[in-house]
């Protein structure tokens, strides 16, 4: 194969660094030659965005088409990829100035000449412990010296599984009370003569599927109207209910249902797209540039920062700030594995996207309450032991500590110092109080923080709905001046329990973040006016 490789000149690309798979097999075999591989490359910015245009009121992009002209590829950029990777041989799939995203394919010999790598076909073990058979490699990237600085990533090559869903069926006997989304959302005081008309909802899925008929048995049982729910295929993948064999089925219908039945009017579009690190992007950046803009991204996919290359997470990081930039607020899952998200160290790690400073973290609880009057009777850290399920939070050792949680108290991480603070909000997670869902025909109770991010996307399609905007990134309303210890307004604070490192307290902490919300307080918050 060395043999018929191009002759090429190439640099190393910073960041794509990675370490071979966890379980990798020790017999790995070369991917067959003439394999179409493809692959997502990102490039620089024609100008930094950075968060102070975030800040700027009102919405400071108000297109996507705006936000290529301002911070998207410069065109020359894309040019020059386009005809420097079409000379050595590679086809150019797509190009897609504004999300700075082009998309290549070529059989593995070239690719891999291309890139300076070489690519085993190897099966290894998820965080799940589930086996996957995949393209891998270890080591750094590189690229053609006429890109260096003009390529910050590339994407997908090794398409080892990068995330995994943050949900957790509930053991029938363990259940000690389940709630209807619509229930909970009462719980939490969801506004009044709102339901999500007029806005659009994306969810990100990685895997799994759904049925129509599950929808329509589904919403006709509480009483509501199906919600108009569409698949988008993202990088070859489709909605296919029944064929995942880890079950993504149940993370698909647990973010619709609780969606659809807290936002019935809102427009749902679910992104599918291969577990891969290229694919996760790809679903983020297509929905955030997608016409009309969503209000809400929800993300319940998700492993722990270490786990991703630092190329990855900073592109996955910039389409997300993409996001924010069109006034979307994108909400991800804080994980189900307390302080160590799944980590064998024996240290306290945070879960990506959710540690992102560009995403609503969304953090679990354990609720019990009076369904009948709305009423809650106890709520605290949902921590159900070790391996079984509890409120993912902590301090991220890959991003810094944002200008707004500085006063809200949160601890030196154990890495570098000053890091954000996981997770900014929670709701009801414990599978024991979880949801009523009905997933490939069979009701059932899930729970995990997966049910926390499409809560909250819900509510902030509602809060949208009666202020007429959208909040983009939400996090300096909602943190404002509160100083550590403080209850921030529109919260009730959830001072009891842990998730191993870390303790509940009063005021933010890094099992609940800033509590569970009361949404018509912060309703008045968000708008004075309304209250």
């Amino acid at each position: 194969m060395d043999s018929e490789r191009p002759e090429l000149d190439l640099v190393p690309l910073a960041g794509s660094e990675r370490s071979a798979a966890p379980g990798v097999s020790a017999t790995q075999q070369g991917v067959k030659p003439g394999t179409r591989v493809e692959a997502t490359l990102v490039l620089r910015r024609r100008a930094p965005l950075d968060d102070s245009v975030l800040f700027e009121s009102p919405t400071p992009l108000r297109s996507p088409r705006e936000l290529g002209e301002r911070f998207g590829a410069d065109p020359t950029d894309v040019t020059l990829v386009v005809e420097t990777l079409g000379a050595l041989g590679l086809q150019i799939v797509s190009t897609d100035a504004a999300s700075r995203r082009v998309r290549i394919a070529g059989p593995v010999e070239l690719v891999t000449a291309v890139f300076g790598t070489d690519l085993r076909q190897v099966t290894s073990k998820t965080v799940t412990g589930a086996s996957a058979d995949h393209r891998h490699r270890t080591g750094a990237l590189s690229i053609p010296r006429q890109l260096d600085g003009i390529v910050t990533a590339v994407l997908g090559l090794d398409d080892r599984p990068q995330s995994h869903a943050q949900f957790r069926i509930a053991q029938a006997e363990a259940v000690t009370a389940s709630y209807t989304p619509v229930q909970v959302g009462a719980f939490y005081d969801f506004p009044a003569n709102t339901d999500g008309a007029g806005q659009s909802i994306a969810i990100v899925e990685l895997g799994g599927g759904f049925a129509q008929g599950d929808l329509d048995t589904y919403f006709s049982g509480l009483g509501l109207a199906t919600p108009t729910v569409s698949a988008v295929g993202v990088d070859g993948a489709a909605n296919q209910p029944g064929k995942d064999p880890n079950g993504a089925d149940g993370e698909v219908l647990l973010d619709i249902e609780v969606i659809g039945a807290l936002a019935p009017a809102a427009d749902i579009r679910v992104y599918f797209a291969p577990n891969t690190d290229a694919g996760f992007l790809d679903a983020v950046s297509d929905a955030a540039h997608a016409s009309p803009t969503p209000v809400a991204i929800s993300i319940s996919w998700g492993q722990s920062e270490d786990d991703w290359t630092a190329q990855a997470r900073n592109a996955l990081d910039a389409a997300m700030t993409d996001a924010a930039a069109l006034g979307i607020t994108v909400t991800a899952a804080s994980g189900d594995d307390g302080s160590t998200d799944r980590a064998t160290d024996g240290k306290a790690h945070v879960d990506f996207p959710a540690s992102s400073p560009h995403a609503l973290a969304c953090g679990g609880t354990r609720l019990e309450g009076d369904a009948t009057k709305g009423t809650v009777t106890s709520e605290v850290v949902w921590n159900n032991g070790s391996g079984q399920g509890a409120s993912g939070g902590g301090v991220s050792d890959a991003f810094t500590l944002p200008s707004w949680q500085r006063n809200a108290g949160v601890p030196m991480s154990q890495g570098r110092g000053g890091g954000r603070g996981v997770p900014d909000v929670a709701g009801n997670a414990d599978p024991e109080t979880g949801y009523r869902v009905r997933v490939d025909g069979t009701d059932m109770v899930i729970g995990g923080t997966s049910a926390v991010s499409p809560l909250w996307a819900a509510l902030i399609a509602r809060l949208a709905q009666s202020t007429g905007r959208g909040f983009a990134l939400i996090q300096p309303a909602l943190y404002g001046t509160v100083a550590a210890g403080q209850v921030a307004p529109g919260f009730r604070d959830v001072t009891q329990g842990d998730n191993g490192a870390f303790h509940a307290g009063a005021g933010w902490d890094a099992c609940t973040g800033l509590g569970v919300p009361e949404g018509t307080a912060l309703l008045g918050l968000l708008d004075p006016k309304s209250s």
